[in-house]
């Protein structure tokens, strides 16, 4: 099942025109994505980072600005995985505002690393069960 996770726009997200500024959009998204790691799989981002040597970079994205982020909007996150193969996986993100607007939307493709290599390598058990399970609703 999806993951949903809320974070709301603060100020130092802004640019002069008074709404986020779009590379913090991204780092929003990535605050997301290793959140739901613990949704997902039972496991911390940090976790598999530091004891699991095992990290999921993007290697490709493609994503659409819909409307603009307000300062005090309340972000939520739907994530699902649409695609796992043997080493990699294809992330959805889809952002609304507190009224229901769509923010933006996003594909990311990731590929399981050993951190220490950065190497590809195949996806472990313990983590494919729970991503497998993370499906659009």
């Amino acid at each position: 099942m999806a993951v949903h996770l809320t974070r709301r726009v603060d100020f130092p997200m802004l640019d002069m025109a008074g709404i986020a500024f779009y590379p913090r959009i991204y780092d929003l998204a990535h605050r997301f994505f290793e959140e739901s790691w613990q949704e997902i799989c039972g496991v911390s981002y940090p976790h598999m980072i530091n004891e699991m040597d095992i990290g999921f970079p993007v290697v490709d994205i493609k994503s659409e600005f819909h409307n603009p982020f307000r300062y005090g909007d309340t972000v939520t996150a739907t994530i699902w995985i649409s695609k796992i193969g043997n080493k990699s996986c294809t992330w959805q993100y889809r952002f609304h505002n507190q009224d229901g607007e769509l923010l933006w939307s996003s594909e990311q493709i990731t590929v399981c690393v050993g951190i220490t290599s950065m190497e590809s390598k195949i996806i472990p058990d313990i983590l494919r069960s729970g991503l497998e399970a993370c499906k659009d609703e």
